[in-house]
């Protein structure tokens, strides 16, 4: 009897445990509520997910308020513009969709804002513009639209960006009042027109990346008052006209991409006042004239892109000066001449195209110091005469010279590359 109802006793319990357990709903976690008389609230990376609660609006005392990292959903509350003693909102890398609120504007001691890589639409509203102790914006990677123009009178800035969206228009020339900007990044987006001459006026520029744009017009000479700038990135707009002398003011310069335009004329001798570049990509242009002996003055390159121009002439034989060069693109021209024994310094080498030019001549024996290299073509030019066995000591480049003139016994390192020879000349 004692056993049996031990038994029913703890079926019973048993079963109201599983129904208890039934019944229960996890708590909602509101972690906003430890906040509400905090100044600081850094919850940056702690796995946050649902909405921006409206009651934040309440927190009133808050100056910094960092949400960035999370998996946040939905749009910006309204409620946020409440918070007038903010000096610092991050909201970045979150899946936040919707517009800009207009009551941001409320929010005039802000100095940082930041949204970027979100899901965010719809075009900056004017309010922004009240948000003149900003000194950094950072917009990129959403689906913003519209004009840029209403953050033309932030003068506190120092960083913009707005790369990675869908903005149109041009570059209005009220850009020139920024000048506190040290970084400029407008890349990836919808803009047409000309860079506006006002440019020049940002003085303290050291980054300017402009590319994958429809941008069109020459390149202003006042690039030239530039001369802080470390990185300026031009490419892949429609840009037209000469390469302006006065790029050769900007000594500072480490990186320069000027490449997938429709530049024409001579590349400029200034641009050897370049000392510091360590890439210089002029590819894909139309670029016509010698290639300046001046390059040969910028001895931290590291790579050199002038490929798919119209640039003729021979190749000088002050090339061999660029000892650091990794990389090295002059295919494509109409480069005539040998190649120079110089280019025998270049032991940084690991690759190196030439192919589609109209060298001739013999390949000179001090390709074989390059034996870094990873890749040779000097395919498609008129080469002739025998391959010298240096070329052997290239260790893994497979060299490329078919549609040349060369002439057997062929080293046994590129009997197999070799492919198809005139060798109607050959004795």
């Amino acid at each position: 009897m004692i056993n049996r109802i031990t038994l029913l006793l703890f079926i019973g319990l048993a079963f109201w445990g599983c129904e208890e357990e039934q019944n229960t709903t996890p708590p909602v976690n509101k972690w906003w509520e430890d906040y509400k008389y905090s100044s600081y609230m850094d919850l940056g990376s702690d796995s946050l997910v649902g909405e921006i609660p409206p009651e934040l609006g309440d927190y009133t005392n808050l100056t910094y308020l960092d949400l960035k990292s999370n998996q946040l959903t939905g749009s910006i509350p309204s409620e946020l513009g409440n918070l007038m003693n903010l000096t610092y909102l991050d909201l970045s890398q979150n899946e936040l969709t919707g517009s800009i609120p207009l009551e941001i504007g409320n929010l005039s001691n802000l100095e940082n804002f930041h949204l970027y890589n979100n899901q965010l639409t719809g075009s900056i509203p004017p309010e922004i513009g009240n948000l003149t102790n900003l000194t950094r914006l950072a917009l990129s990677e959403n689906q913003f639209t519209g004009s840029i123009f209403e953050i033309m009178n932030l003068t506190n800035l120092g960083t913009l960006y707005l790369n990675e969206n869908q903005f149109t228009g041009s570059i209005p020339p009220e850009i020139g009042n920024l000048t506190n900007l040290t970084w400029l990044d407008i890349k990836k987006n919808q803009l047409t027109g000309y860079i506006p001459s006002e440019i020049g006026n940002l003085t303290n520029l050291i980054y300017l990346d402009l590319h994958r744009n429809q941008l069109t017009g020459s390149i202003p000479l006042e690039i030239g008052n530039l001369s802080n700038m470390i990185q300026m990135y031009l490419n892949e707009n429609q840009f037209t006209g000469s390469i302006p002398p006065e790029i050769g003011n900007l000594t500072n310069l480490t990186s320069l991409r000027l490449d997938d335009n429709q530049l024409t004329g001579e590349i400029p001798s200034e641009i050897g006042n370049l000392t510091n570049l360590t890439s210089l990509n002029l590819n894909y242009n139309q670029l016509t004239g010698s290639m300046p002996p001046e390059i040969s003055n910028m001895t931290n390159l590291r790579y050199l892109y002038l490929r798919s121009n119209q640039l003729s002439g021979s190749i000088p034989p002050e090339i061999g000066n660029l000892s650091n060069l990794d990389r090295l693109y002059l295919n494509i021209n109409q480069f005539t001449g040998s190649i120079p024994s110089e280019i025998g310094n270049l032991t940084n080498l690991t690759l190196l195209y030439l192919h589609e030019n109209q060298l001739t001549g013999s390949i000179p024996p001090e390709i074989g110091n390059l034996t870094n290299l990873t890749y040779l073509d000097l395919s498609n030019n008129q080469f002739s005469g025998i391959i010298p066995d240096e070329i052997c000591n290239q260790g893994d480049s497979s060299p490329t010279l078919t549609g040349n003139k060369l002439c057997p016994p062929y080293p046994s390192c590129v009997e197999d590359y070799v492919g198809e020879q005139d060798t109607s000349d050959c004795p």
